[in-house]
């Protein structure tokens, strides 16, 4: 059975080495070729380490990297990895999201998988303590995860990156000693996909989110990329029977013949309590 994307290729615009958990997942699922394009700098797209401030949303900022990649390589498919790291938006704790976008102009398909949890290493410190710096590495897991050092703050011009050795760390952290001015360093967790396993491991997730949605053919046309469009609330309450805050139903949608298809009860017939606004206001 020949595969969705069989003997086309697919432009991947990465200088982060991003391929490594994207190709083998991609060119076994679907029978494209993976081509990695590093012609154009990505990082003038934005930096973690806010040297470029990124001037899109994640998801637009993907499509950029996907329309240069194709212009560049001329071809007519590409993917596209983008991540965020911040505060959980109800939790003090960190939080990754990864987006891995493909599209497809042939049959002008866009979809996209995603992951989204705590599963990372992303921290700082603010030290003048070698001993300190040394145990904060250990706590994020240097040396296979990279450390970036600036001194006094994160906003610094001096910036010092791919740090990947105790010799290095040492090094750079006496430099930046004596380049700040209120005798502290920053140290930050570099976020570069090539720079951070952990990272590499979302975005492999991320990928196979992705896959996983387009392996989900259309009932009526067949296409690749049948997906939910729409999470419908109102699964009813256990106690009282009204309806909840939780999921009723999904609408899946082909993004070719515009099919249209409801599951009902995606996580189960019954709301618990504790997610009705009646029994539990």
């Amino acid at each position: 059975m020949k595969k969705i994307f069989e003997n086309r290729k697919i432009v991947l615009l990465t200088k982060h080495k991003k391929e490594k958990a994207i190709k083998i997942l991609l060119e076994k699922e679907t029978g494209g070729e993976l081509v990695v394009e590093s012609r154009f700098d990505t990082d003038k797209l934005g930096t973690f380490s806010r040297e470029i401030k990124r001037p899109k949303s994640q998801l637009d900022t993907a499509r950029m990297k996907i329309r240069r990649g194709m212009k560049l390589l001329k071809t007519d498919i590409g993917i596209a990895s983008e991540g965020s790291f911040g505060s959980h938006p109800y939790a003090p704790i960190p939080w990754n999201v990864e987006l891995v976008l493909l599209y497809d102009k042939k049959e002008n398909m866009e979809i996209y998988g995603v992951y989204e949890g705590s599963e990372t290493n992303f921290a700082h410190l603010k030290t003048d303590s070698l001993e300190k710096a040394l145990k904060f590495a250990e706590q994020i897991g240097f040396p296979e995860h990279y450390l970036i050092l600036r001194p006094d703050d994160e906003y610094s011009k001096h910036i010092v990156k791919d740090i990947d050795c105790v010799v290095k760390l040492k090094d750079t952290f006496h430099w930046c000693l004596i380049k700040s001015r209120s005798g502290i360093v920053f140290i930050e967790t570099d976020m570069r996909a090539h720079a951070n396993p952990t990272r590499m491991k979302n975005i492999e997730k991320a990928t196979q989110d992705l896959i996983t949605k387009l392996m989900n053919f259309c009932p009526e046309c067949g296409a690749p990329g049948f997906i939910i469009k729409e999470a419908i609330k109102g699964l009813p309450c256990e106690q009282c029977g009204l309806s909840s805050e939780m999921t009723l139903k999904y609408l899946y949608s082909c993004h070719k013949c515009k099919h249209e298809q409801e599951q009902l009860y995606p996580r189960g017939q019954y709301a618990p309590a504790q997610y009705c606004d009646y029994c539990n206001p």
